[in-house]
């Protein structure tokens, strides 16, 4: 009644209740919370949210794919000398569409119109060469034009001549090169969906208070929301489909990506510094896999499963391998009789046409499956038959080298992935002994991919604090700057308090204005802008509206919310879990006790896999009945979630329907971390996890992010008012 006796305009664009769209899916939140733990907070009360961040894999994607070939070709060295400087040993890496498109035009050039019947064994490399620069050409054409993020490709010379120029200097030219082309791995409709999804189940569970929770939070100028990303398009547009479920927001990807996603690729991508590490590890695990080693040590005991070498790892892995190789075959050959016919036709046409068999661009913004290439006996999303036969020819051959009769185990991974690929998106093509392999390549990658991160738990806290050091490193300023916004608000407010108190009532009106701005303005909060400290945001640069609370129509004007989401890829997930859970291994923290309590360690080793949308979430409360001095003001809370942890050959309940039906498997829920009724303080906290971040002062000084930043500034203002459907119904109201 007051809010609509005094600002009307503000009555009609504050919801009563929140605004459900009418046609949302119910099912897929549904199955958000199966497995959750009841991890809803009080607010308003003793203890309130004060700070979230979560950790989050990217959604649903189409396998990862790569082409190596040495190229002698003058056009395509030419090409790669033109896009470096003309420096003959640096290596070209090309991604922009007009790099693209010359690359594809001189391979459409080199390109045979037929493919040669093999007359002898000494042709069989330039067979070979043929049909992978084939594969390149088919990969360019893919959607008729380039989308930008999801194909690139590096040269890198390798054997360099000198030759003399025609005024007499003598210069390199490289006559050989490597060619890398990078492609797949692209968000499907699936991955969309599932990323909306968490974002509207984060929404409605883990912001729980007054009124429309978040979206109040969020359109009152008291929730401070940052969200990172990885470099990859994958992860990209993960974050971006996340903050539209999150947010409520409407329309397409790319306008919510640019205003509110920032890429860290330093943060959130490579592998570089744990390399030799992984190698060392993945060498071990090949040991344990071919030779029927024992897999555990003088440290393993059936009390602790999960400190024993390379555990996780089937006892019958040997004899499994043959099986993988013979099951992968039978699926190869069927899908080379899909690809032939398609072949056929495009060898009829002109080197020039291109076939378009989907568009990618389109797809970007859709969240249902291809209905029309489904009834048309086609592969689900962008693939055509060719690249599903090059997909499954390369791991054919990869898998098991028939010369040397020797296996591969690291494309064990990668025979997992396209298997639940395509039973998940291409059921229809009816693949006899997919299904068979399947079963096989899970057993296989459940031990192998937690232990591509550490064969051991003190291999695996070495190797996720490399990967991870500078993810932690922020995470630790987050919650240090959360902590110390905290006690601002609360010194401010004592202070306030006290000031109220020993004003006397003959102070004339005059005087009580100066401590109150008017009506219509909105105050800005500069005690807590000097004592901010995110040193990698330019928050500190930036004017932080506030409401006044005097004036604002809320319960507890004072309290704001610190978000940070980082969207990142598998390594880094599996990297800041393996730190988060053996972080008392190290020998500065002998005789601590575990961030992890026992039971959830069990979970954690029986969780082969952190699958798409797979989420780590730290939620800092602050208890407000306790001392500002005293360690249990802050509490932590972990939670984890496996994501999309279901098997697609899944036949019975509601998650088959929507796996057939939409292609889509459901995010499982959160799992507690610690025990119900533990109390893990920020102290503890930071305590456990600063021997392995990166220190605050090595962090880069502050610059102005790409993408959104912070408490909202005018410009954001701008950006998002299109965006927010709150606004739509303001501004035919008017201000």
């Amino acid at each position: 009644m007051l809010l609509d006796a005094t600002a009307p305009h503000l009555s009609s664009v504050i919801p009563p209740t929140l605004p459900w769209k009418v046609n949302e899916l119910v099912q897929p939140s549904e199955a958000l919370t199966r497995q959750g733990s009841g991890i809803n907070g009080t607010f308003g009360q003793s203890e309130e949210l004060r700070c979230l961040i979560a950790v989050m894999r990217h959604g649903d994607r189409t396998p990862k794919q790569k082409v190596k070939l040495k190229v002698t070709e003058e056009k395509l060295l030419d090409l790669m000398l033109k896009y470096n400087g003309g420096r003959p040993r640096s290596e070209t890496k090309l991604k922009s569409a007009i790099q693209l498109q010359d690359l594809l035009d001189a391979t459409r050039m080199l390109v045979p119109r037929s493919r040669p019947d093999r007359e002898s064994d000494s042709e069989a490399e330039d067979v070979e060469h043929a049909e992978k620069l084939r594969q390149v050409k088919a990969v360019l054409e893919e959607g008729g034009y380039f989308s930008g993020i999801y194909r690139k490709v590096q040269l890198k010379p390798l054997k360099w001549v000198k030759v003399t120029k025609t005024n007499g200097e003598v210069e390199e030219r490289p006559v050989e090169a490597l060619m890398i082309l990078k492609y797949g791995g692209v968000l499907t409709h699936a991955g969309r969906k599932q990323a909306e999804e968490l974002g509207r189940y984060f929404r409605n569970k883990m912001y729980p208070g007054e009124g429309t929770g978040l979206l109040r939070l969020h359109s009152t100028y008291r929730h401070d929301l940052k969200i990172y990303s990885s470099d990859e398009g994958r992860v990209q547009m993960s974050a971006a489909a996340f903050a539209k479920g999150l947010l409520d927001l409407e329309g397409q990807l790319t306008p919510i990506l640019v205003s509110l996603v920032s890429k860290d690729s330093s943060m959130l991508d490579g592998l570089e510094n744990a390399s030799a590490e992984m190698e060392e590890a993945k060498a071990r695990l090949n040991e344990i896999i071919t030779s029927n080693a024992k897999t555990v040590d003088n440290n393993g005991s059936s009390e602790f499963p999960w400190t024993v070498d390379g555990a996780g790892v089937p006892p019958n892995a040997s004899e499994l391998l043959p099986e993988l190789v013979k099951l992968t075959k039978k699926v190869t050959e069927q899908v080379r009789l899909l690809a032939k016919d398609e072949d056929e036709q495009l060898t009829e046409k002109s080197l020039y046409d291109v076939i378009p068999p989907y568009d990618q661009a389109k797809a970007l913004g859709k969240t249902n499956i291809d209905v029309d290439r489904i009834a048309a006996g086609l592969p689900c999303g962008s693939e055509g038959f060719l690249l599903m036969y090059a997909r499954w020819k390369k791991l054919e051959r990869d898998l098991y080298n028939e010369r040397k009769e020797r296996f591969d185990i690291t494309q064990i991974p990668d025979v997992y992935d396209s298997c639940k690929y395509d039973l998940l998106h291409n059921a229809h093509l009816n693949l006899e002994g997919l299904d068979e392999l399947f079963k096989v390549a899970q057993v296989l990658a459940d031990g192998v991919i937690p232990n591509e991160y550490g064969i051991n738990p003190k291999q695996k806290l070495k190797i996720g604090s490399k990967i991870a050091r500078r993810l932690l490193g922020k995470i630790l300023i987050d919650l240090r700057n959360t902590r110390e916004e905290a006690i601002s608000v609360a010194e401010l407010k004592k202070n306030q308090d006290h000031h109220s108190l020993s004003i006397i009532e003959k102070e004339d009106a005059d005087s009580m204005s100066k401590n109150f701005p008017k009506n219509d303005e909105v105050r800005k909060s500069s005690t807590l802008s000097d004592v901010s400290m995110d040193q990698d945001d330019d928050d500190d640069k930036e004017t932080k509206y506030r409401l006044d609370p005097k004036y604002a129509n809320v319960k507890t004007p004072e309290r704001h919310v610190r978000t940070r989401l980082y969207f990142t890829s598998e390594s880094h997930i599996h990297s800041l879990m393996n730190v988060l859970r053996y972080c008392n291994l190290d020998e500065s923290l002998q005789g601590e006790e575990s961030l992890v309590f026992h039971n959830a360690l069990e979970r954690l080793c029986k969780t082969r896999e952190l699958d798409y949308m797979s989420y780590i979430v730290l939620r800092m409360f602050e208890n407000t009945e306790v001392a500002l001095e005293d360690p249990k003001r802050y509490r932590i809370e972990l939670t984890f979630s496996r994501g999309a942890d279901l098997s697609p050959l899944e036949k019975n309940g509601s998650e088959a329907t929507s796996l057939h039906q939409e292609h889509t498997l459901p995010i499982m829920g959160p799992e507690r971390l610690q025990e119900i009724g533990s109390y893990l303080t920020l102290e503890t906290m930071e305590k456990m996890i600063r021997p392995f971040a990166m220190p605050a002062e090595d962090f880069p000084p502050p610059a102005t992010p790409a993408g959104f930043s912070g408490y909202f500034s005018k410009s954001v203002l701008d950006r998002l008012v299109n965006l927010w459907p709150f606004h739509k119904q303001a501004s035919s109201n008017g201000r």
